[in-house]
């Protein structure tokens, strides 16, 4: 199994997080999406013990809010002690409506508008990570008429390549994000930010992209990113409170994908920078990371329930879910991989070559191509996609007017509902 929290019992159910996946879905209807709470708080005190143990107690890892936003996950993530970074206003309502204290939230963007600028001052954001030098001018307008001083962190872009999906390659110098080191406009960008009476400037960030499995990517992104600070602290005197480094390790989607031992890379990187500091001469600013795949991805799946079959002898084999790209969209963007069993079927041959595909009337609506499951599979029969957890709900769309699924919570004790499923009504609810 590609995750601790997945078993199988004797008569070949699949279990998530203790739960019988088959009793899920008769208990609350197909599809839908299961979360593990406890692999959630899990993964989140990895990252909260890991970056306080070796970056210090002013360390903190913050919640990417993009990965999966919905109100229950920001009550675990501050119970958990994180933070969170938020990209929209919506996510930062819903943050708000958590009950998540915003003084910890750091809101992104490439292009934030008046109103998202206004909206966050007025909720109290901890931190704008303003990416270019119109957001910087637009703060702090925004801020003075609410006679406030806004701290912010700039974003630069390091011109790192994370050898990853061009989609979510975000480091590098021709990136959409942030403002480049190398061609000298971050250093403009900063001088503007000093510039501003109504800007506390508080330090930098970058991301060098999502997927990441080693951290090479992340110490040469630091090494650049410090040699920066120092040469601003060289230059300004200025002292650099706080460096954010974005987040990005990988999960295991497949077995194919490697264990990550993040505890471990995190120290790496701790070392790294320690010694960057070192020779530098400066002193290692308060360090953030925003883990958002890591920490939700192999908390979630998705359980389907199997349509028609149909064989196309010597040609090829669909097996149809009641779901599909409506909740998963991820395969249709990037190919992504995803591994998929029968999860009543657990302990039959795997031996019949098919396509999982959607109910959407569209072609390119496919959850997985070329995968095994049993030659058995027949309409009743539980699919599981796993790995789900990170960014299925959050691009889930209403395409074919097909209601989002709900989101079901269990912690090995209980299990609850954390979304409701939509209705037809939810989805008319705007039309006049």
């Amino acid at each position: 199994m590609i995750c601790e929290n997945l078993s199988v019992s004797k008569d070949g159910i699949l279990f998530f997080g203790g739960a019988d996946t088959t009793e899920m879905i008769k208990k609350y209807g197909s599809p839908l999406y299961l979360m593990d709470e406890v692999r959630i708080r899990h993964n989140c005190r990895i990252y909260v013990d890991s970056m306080k143990k070796y970056f210090g107690e002013n360390a903190m890892p913050l919640l990417a809010s993009k990965a999966n936003s919905f109100k229950q996950i920001y009550r675990i993530a501050n119970e958990e002690g994180m933070g969170t970074d938020v990209v929209s206003s919506g996510e930062l309502y819903t943050a708000k409506c958590a009950g998540f204290p915003l003084e910890k939230a750091y809101f992104h963007s490439n292009n934030k508008t008046d109103a998202d600028i206004s909206y966050g001052i007025d909720c109290g954001i901890g931190y704008f990570v303003a990416d270019n030098e119109e957001e910087i001018c637009v703060i702090d307008r925004i801020a003075k008429e609410k006679g406030i001083i806004q701290k912010i962190l700039i974003r630069l872009t390091p011109g790192i390549d994370p050898h990853t999906y061009e989609a979510v390659a975000t480091g590098k110098v021709d990136s959409k994000f942030g403002s480049a080191i190398i061609t000298g406009e971050a250093e403009r960008v900063f001088n503007i930010a000093l510039s501003k009476e109504n800007i506390d400037l508080c330090g930098f960030h970058c991301h060098v992209g999502s997927q990441v499995f080693d951290s090479d990517v992340y110490i040469a992104a630091a090494e650049t990113m410090l040699s920066f600070v120092a040469d601003m602290k060289n230059k300004y005197g200025f002292i650099t409170k706080e460096l954010n480094l974005g987040g990005g390790y990988g999960v295991r989607y497949t077995e194919n994908d490697p264990v990550i031992d993040i505890p471990a890379n995190i120290k790496l990187v701790s070392e790294t920078l320690n010694e960057i500091c070192k020779k530098l001469g400066i002193d290692l600013p308060a360090i953030r990371m925003e883990p958002g795949r890591s920490i939700v991805a192999d908390a979630g799946l998705t359980l389907y329930t199997a349509g028609s079959v149909k064989r196309i002898p010597e040609y090829k084999n669909y097996v149809s879910v009641d779901g599909g790209m409506p909740d998963n969209p991820r395969y249709a963007l990037y190919k992504s991989e995803y591994t998929v069993v029968c999860a009543n079927k657990m302990n039959e041959n795997c031996d019949f070559l098919c396509s999982v595909v959607g109910r959407c009337c569209e072609s390119g609506d496919i959850l997985q191509e070329n995968i095994y499951l049993p030659s058995s599979v027949e309409r009743g029969d539980i699919i599981a996609v796993l790995t789900t957890g990170a960014y299925n709900y959050s691009m889930a769309s209403n395409y074919n007017r097909i209601p989002r699924l709900p989101i079901i919570m269990v912690d090995g004790k209980r299990d609850y509902v954390a979304v409701k499923r939509e209705t037809f009504e939810d989805i008319v609810r705007n039309d006049i």
